[in-house]
C-alpha cells in the first residue's frame, strides 16, 4: 500500500510539473517527507496530510485516499483496495452502516452538495479505520503486562 501511495503521488507530481519542493511549499509539508513518501520509505499519511496534498496538486482526494488504502471498492469504482487487514466483519458491518444512513447532511443549515459529501465521506473514513484501530490497541495493550 505504501509503494501503490508513493507512486500515485509521484505520477500526480509530475502530472502536474511540480518538483519536490514545490509540491512541498504548496502542501506545507517538508520536502523530505514528500521524498519519503514517495520512495516508500514513510507509512501512510494522515487523512488530514492527504488533503493538503490532493489540494495542492488539483487531485481527486478520493483517488489519494484509495491510493492510502483508506477507502473501499464500491459499485465498480475503484475507491480503495480493501477495509485494514485488522477489521473484524461487526467493524465493516458497522462502518457500512454509519456511511449508508440515510439523512440529509447539513452544514449550518443548508444541505450539502453531493462533492461535498463525497470529501466528508473520504475523511470520515480514514478517521474512522484510525480510531479503530488505536482503540483495538488500546484493547491490547490493556490486558498485556508489558504493555503501557
Amino acid at each position: 500500500m505504501v509503494n501503490e501511495f508513493g507512486s500515485t503521488l509521484k505520477r500526480l507530481r509530475e502530472q502536474k510539473g511540480y518538483t519536490i519542493n514545490q509540491l512541498a511549499e504548496a502542501a506545507g509539508i517538508s520536502n523530505s517527507q514528500i521524498s519519503r513518501m514517495e520512495n516508500g520509505l514513510r507509512g501512510i499519511p494522515k487523512a488530514p496530510t492527504i488533503r493538503k496534498l490532493a489540494d495542492a496538486l488539483e487531485a481527486p482526494y478520493g483517488e489519494l485516499m484509495g491510493a492510502a488504502g483508506y477507502l473501499e471498492d464500491r459499485d465498480g469504482i475503484n475507491q480503495a483496495e480493501t477495509t485494514p487487514e485488522w477489521a473484524t466483519s461487526k467493524d465493516k458491518r458497522d462502518f457500512k452502516k454509519m456511511l449508508e444512513e440515510d439523512g440529509e447532511l447539513m452544514f449550518d443549515g443548508i444541505p450539502l452538495d453531493q462533492e461535498d459529501k463525497q470529501r466528508i465521506k473520504d475523511v470520515l473514513t480514514g478517521l474512522f479505520w484510525e480510531a479503530k484501530h488505536m482503540n483495538k490497541r488500546k484493547k491490547n495493550n490493556h490486558g498485556n503486562p508489558d504493555g503501557p
